[in-house]
């Protein structure tokens, strides 16, 4: 049950300058888990300490927004693309 994850430009540093990372993982909390497992320090980018997914990061399973899915308990199954993209703020 392979998931891809595309990794944003800012936490590559993170993961060894990789794009895209492959996960075995059941959900979208699974998955961050499994990532901090590979790339430790990853994951506190993406949760607060509460455990929940940071405001400013949006995590899409195939294009759709988790926070309108089942957010860290979306299911993933083999072949689905999720996306971390930090916001961006500015003016």
């Amino acid at each position: 049950m392979a998931a891809t994850v595309r990794i944003p430009t800012p936490l590559r540093k993170l993961t060894n300058e990789q794009e895209t990372v492959e996960v075995e993982s059941a959900t979208i909390g699974t998955a961050v888990e499994e990532l901090e497992g590979k790339f430790p320090g990853i994951k506190e980018r993406l949760v607060d300490e509460e455990g929940e997914i940071r405001r400013f990061v949006n995590v899409y399973v195939n294009e759709e927004d988790i926070r309108f899915l089942e957010n860290q308990n979306t299911p993933l199954k083999d072949g689905d693309d999720v996306s971390i993209i930090p916001a961006i703020a500015g003016g």
